[in-house]
């Protein structure tokens, strides 16, 4: 009978590992109570009705208009918010990760600064920057650029213009930490070989920026599809969200299934906009792990 021994090295390597799954085992004891089980019990409750099991909170995305206008809306408007988060934050980290250390971060502390703040004040500054008597509406009609008050709250266009501000930051960051890491010596190089400075950026610098551009847009667009006070507050009930859809269910009909029905669909769209950033750019690239 030949008796199995065991490798010194692969019972350290063991060890190694029982000791490693004993430090993670709060954490995920902690994922586990306060995201698995949520997530479960949401799931459930979208699937049951008077004790049974239902299919008819689903049901209502096919008969019911609010519900997929709601989330066609939502997705606009995420839609809106993403492109013009690119187109602002991309050149302030272009122009952050070129400068000087110390200026890149007064910079970035420009850029940071509304997070020293509540969203909620966030969202009640920008509604009395752009109420009908508010500074920007009498600054415009003092300038005499305009005759009347713009309609800038209770719609569309207040809720766009609030989430951008708050949300921009979350463009810029991703971005400036993949740009800092591209070697100047790269753009020298396409320099020295004859390219403009345009041709440079499209074919050497943008492409390798890409990572941290698909983690701001998934983080944008992501984060957009759940806001709630923003557009309760600056939509003045013109301007309905998902989020605020969930809470009338709760809040008005008392209608837990549906509210979960809702969460576990928006849920599930928001899994398909990660697996398709995953198709673009693997999440090893846009975590700068590969």
């Amino acid at each position: 009978m030949v008796q199995s021994t065991i490798n010194p090295a692969e019972r350290h390597e063991r060890r190694e590992q029982m000791l490693m799954l004993a430090l993670l085992a709060p954490a995920l004891l902690v994922i586990v109570a306060l995201l698995v089980v949520p997530l479960l019990w949401l799931a459930w409750q979208s699937v049951r009705q008077d004790g049974g099991f239902t299919l008819a909170h689903y049901a209502r995305f096919l008969t019911d208009q609010v519900y997929w206008m709601t989330f066609l809306q939502t997705f606009r408007i995420a839609g809106i918010v993403t492109v013009m988060t690119i187109l602002l934050g991309y050149p302030v980290a272009y122009v952050a990760a070129g400068l000087p250390q110390r200026w890149s971060i007064v910079v970035l502390s420009m850029v940071l600064l509304p997070f020293w703040t509540s969203v909620l004040v966030r969202a009640y500054a920008w509604l009395i920057l752009l109420q009908r008597n508010g500074i920007v509406n009498s600054a415009l009609t003092g300038l005499g650029l305009i005759d009347e008050p713009l309609r800038l709250v209770n719609n569309e266009l207040g809720t766009i213009i609030a989430t951008i501000h708050i949300l921009l930051p979350f463009m810029v960051l991703p971005l400036y930490a993949t740009m800092k890491k591209i070697p100047g010596e790269l753009t020298m190089a396409g320099a020295s070989l004859g390219g403009s400075p345009l041709h440079v950026f499209l074919r050497v610098f943008l492409p390798l920026s890409l990572p941290g551009l698909v983690a701001g847009t998934v983080l944008v667009f992501v984060l957009t599809l759940g806001f709630y006070i923003t557009p309760e507050l600056l939509g003045g009930g013109r301007t309905y969200m998902v989020s605020m859809l969930v809470s009338r269910n709760i809040e008005v009909y008392n209608e837990w299934g549906a509210a979960s029905s809702i969460s576990v669909v928006l849920m599930i769209c928001v899994f398909l906009v990660f697996r398709l950033a995953s198709l673009l750019i693997p999440f090893e690239r846009i975590m700068g792990t590969r």
